[in-house]
């Protein structure tokens, strides 16, 4: 898989990076989400935070993998936040209620086959989430916004 990384530094944050994925890569499925548990790490962030925004990354990246064309995912440490922003591009979610029920799932058999698509994905994100914000376009894609407080 290629990892397209784009790392900055701002006056507001201590890091900032993008992430691309590519979907239906399940060979390369949880990469992403290593590599930004390893950054948190080393920026030096408590052991919770670093978990809750790993679990949250890699859920996302599961559901890019899984439904969508492509996606990134935004990486932002504040003094006092996690931010993570996910754009994919994929069929969008028709029904965001729906989506969002423990258990509910749109995976076909050769994703629940690979051990993806119990439906716990969304729930998972918004549970370890201190903010969550999703939004959908059908045909377009899904964004989504989380923000998990360090302080």
């Amino acid at each position: 898989m290629k990892i397209k990384v784009c790392a900055t530094e701002t006056e507001n944050s201590l890091y900032k990076n993008s992430f691309y994925i590519e979907g239906g890569n399940f060979s390369d499925a949880g990469t992403v989400s290593t590599r930004i548990k390893s950054i948190l790490k080393n920026i030096g962030l408590p052991n919770d935070i670093v978990r809750k925004s790993a679990i949250i990354c890699y859920e996302s990246e599961i559901n890019i993998v899984s439904y969508a064309r492509r996606g990134k995912i935004n990486l932002t440490v504040t003094p006092k936040t996690v931010e993570i922003e996910v754009v994919d591009e994929g069929p969008g979610i028709p029904d965001i209620e729906l989506a969002m029920q423990q258990g509910y799932s749109t995976a076909n058999q050769q994703i629940r086959e690979m051990g993806f698509g119990a439906g716990m994905g969304l729930h998972n994100i918004k549970s370890y989430s201190d903010i969550f914000n999703i939004s959908s376009e059908v045909a377009k894609g899904t964004f989504l916004k989380m923000i998990i407080n360090t302080q």
